[in-house]
């Protein structure tokens, strides 16, 4: 509270970014969050914005009207209020770029959250997901692979979990050498095996070789890889890198693996950017959606210009080929970037998504990311920006990921349990730093922050509400016959995700979401089929029999036959229909008529079509002076002219 010097402002504006609509109301401004709240008295709406929800605030030139003061939010809500006195604008300005800005951990909102739970409800909450039941689910340790200890003090590489998983003939000394040989020590693990062909998903950093350098530790490190395949002892190895940016790296001491040092081994470039190129795609991006009054053209001139999209299918493509290569070849595959904690997290995990529909669920959603982002080391405190750091670390990384499920979700919308909303929640939490999950670079570093003693896991609050998230297209049997996805990425596939950047955007292109509307319309026949069942049983009880009642005619009507489909009413049978008619009449048991005549001249009508019983007689007189239109009938294909 010491870094707020105006902890209220009354008659501030709040204006819509895309109208010209404002609404006057009182701004406050506590420990953890800037409220606003109208001043209607009937209906006060209050928005509420955490400190570190704000990725930026602005204040601009003082105006007639007051000094406005642009806050532009990490879950893209973009705020414009405008302050009556430049001296509240500044105090609150000022406070604001102190809080957004923590200096250490212990200042995050997550240490100061309560959700009203005791300490065994705490701990429920972190043992709901169980990273060594989930290899065991896959079919590890088995007789190729072997849980090691070797880092079981993070002695090896403190950015990796203490249990992982390797082959079984990769002793301790081929570890370790191995990872002195790899960036930041991170040497070729197991993070997925696809059980139906034994083979496995590796992932790793980027070799030291330089121009010329080789390690026989890790040679042999994926050597042993190689022979845990029975099916297939080729290993593709992924450099999620464009090929420029890896010869680059060679200048620095580091680069790929050469193929001639390596056995059996298949290198392929994948060509993903780096993190300063998707962070610059993103505020392009953003610039472009935020901007008003845009013509269609120059919208989607933007959006291709931003790149957003282009990227977005970059990690798709190589999440598929990832698949294929697991899948179709039965290949073991090693993924990796330049420190394998950015795009190898995003290839992996899309990969495991696509060969797996348990990954689909709610909860093997949040088991995925809880092993191939949280356990592996992506640097979330670092990408999203959770302390005072440099701003060149900041990237979207695990918001493309998302992006990425949500435009499989629209391809395969009955493959996942989920809706968008789950996804834009996870995304929303994570820069909120409510929750303890995605705090920190590491475990290691978690661990020391006890975060498991001192926060609460999102986990168990997602899975508290798991109902707002369901999918109501969602089909469990779509597995059965689609257990692999295959998704298309022809451009015209990737969508621009409106609910995501333009969530709180509620003047812009309001619409009805089918989603929403599904789920209402499953609940309203929820509610009736209980209705019923509660009517029923209130039946029985007087003893009325609720069986569908049988209704017995005395006489069977005589069902009419359809109508020919002719095309002129007025038209005559032609033979065919007469016959038609002929044999229709003979199935429903009708005495036997005599065929209609062709081209006899008798008009039909159509019941309750005809100019008298439809009023139209009045009219008819009107146009008495003109002769009466011919009859125009179809015979044989032809059209024929009566007078």
């Amino acid at each position: 509270m010491e870094h707020i010097r105006t902890p209220k402002v009354e008659q501030v504006k709040l204006l819509d970014r895309f109208s010209n609509k404002s609404t006057t109301g009182t701004l406050h401004l506590t420990a953890t969050h800037l409220i606003f709240v109208e001043s209607n008295a009937t209906s006060a709406q209050e928005l509420w914005i955490l400190h570190h929800h704000i990725a930026s605030v602005e204040k601009l030139s003082l105006t007639t009207s007051g000094c406005p003061l642009l806050i532009q939010c990490r879950n893209f809500r973009v705020v414009h209020f405008v302050v009556p006195r430049e001296r509240d604008c500044h105090d609150v300005y000022s406070s604001l770029l102190r809080l957004l800005r923590p200096v250490s951990y212990d200042e995050l909102y997550a240490f100061s959250y309560n959700p009203k739970q005791n300490e065994q409800q705490r701990d429920e909450g972190w043992q709901l997901i169980d990273l060594g039941a989930e290899f065991e689910r896959m079919g590890v340790p088995c007789d190729q692979w072997q849980l090691t200890d070797v880092n079981r003090d993070y002695k090896v590489c403190e950015t990796y979990p203490r249990d992982l998983y390797v082959p079984i003939t990769a002793s301790k000394p081929i570890i370790v050498g191995s990872s002195k040989f790899r960036s930041k020590g991170r040497f070729p693990v197991l993070t997925y095996f696809y059980q139906e062909r034994k083979a496995a998903v590796c992932r790793c950093s980027q070799p030291l070789s330089g121009f010329s350098a080789r390690c026989l530790e890790d040679e042999h490190m994926l050597q042993a890889i190689s022979k845990a395949n029975h099916n297939n002892r080729f290993v593709y190895v992924m450099d999620t890198r464009p090929k420029l940016n890896a010869l680059a790296n060679r200048a620095a001491g580091k680069g790929y693996e050469n193929e001639d040092n390596y056995s059996n081994i298949r290198f392929q470039f994948v060509g993903i950017e780096n993190i300063h190129v998707m962070r610059s795609s993103l505020q392009k991006l953003l610039e472009v959606v935020g901007t008003r009054s845009l013509s269609v053209t120059d919208y989607l001139v933007g959006l291709e210009n931003s790149g957003w999209l282009r990227h977005i299918k970059a990690i798709v493509d190589a999440a598929i080929f990832l698949t294929k290569a697991v899948t179709v070849e039965g290949a073991s595959v090693l993924v990796h970037c330049s420190d394998g904690w950015d795009r190898t997290a995003q290839v992996c995990s899309l990969g495991a998504l696509l060969m797996d529909p348990y990954y689909r669920t709610i909860k093997g959603f949040m088991v995925l990311i809880e092993k191939d982002w949280i356990s592996f080391g992506h640097k979330f405190a670092d990408r999203c920006d959770q302390l005072d750091g440099d701003p060149k670390e900041v990237s979207p990384i695990f918001t493309q990921f998302l992006e990425c499920v949500w435009q499989l979700t629209e391809q395969f919308p009955q493959a996942f349990q989920f809706s968008e909303w789950f996804l834009i929640q996870i995304h929303e939490h994570v820069h909120s730093c409510q929750f303890g999950n995605f705090l920190g670079n590491s475990q290691r570093q978690r661990e020391e922050l006890q975060l498991k003693e001192r926060t609460y896991s999102l986990w168990d609050h997602l899975l508290s509400e798991q109902q707002l998230y369901l999918n109501p297209v969602y089909s469990p049997s779509f597995a059965e016959t689609h257990p692999v996805l295959e998704p298309s990425t022809q451009p015209w596939n990737f969508k621009f995700w409106r609910n995501m950047y333009h969530q709180f955007d509620r003047s812009m292109h309001p619409r009805q979401s089918i989603l929403k509307n599904t789920v209402m319309l499953k609940e309203n026949s929820k509610e009736l089929e209980s209705t019923v069942r509660e009517l029923q049983a209130k039946l029985q009880k007087f003893g009325v029999s609720t069986s569908p009642l049988e209704l017995h005619s005395q006489q069977k009507e005589r069902t009419l036959p359809p109508r020919p489909q002719s095309l002129i009413l007025g038209a005559p049978l032609s033979r065919k229909e007469a016959q038609q008619e002929g044999e229709e009449e003979e199935v429903y048991g009708e005495e036997a008529q005599e065929d209609t005549p062709v081209g006899s001249g008798e008009e039909r009508t159509v019941e309750g079509s005809s100019a008298t019983e439809n009023g139209y007689g009045e009219i008819q007189g009107s146009f008495g002076s003109k002769s009466e239109p011919a009859i125009v009938s179809l015979e044989f294909g032809v059209a024929r002219m009566t007078c």
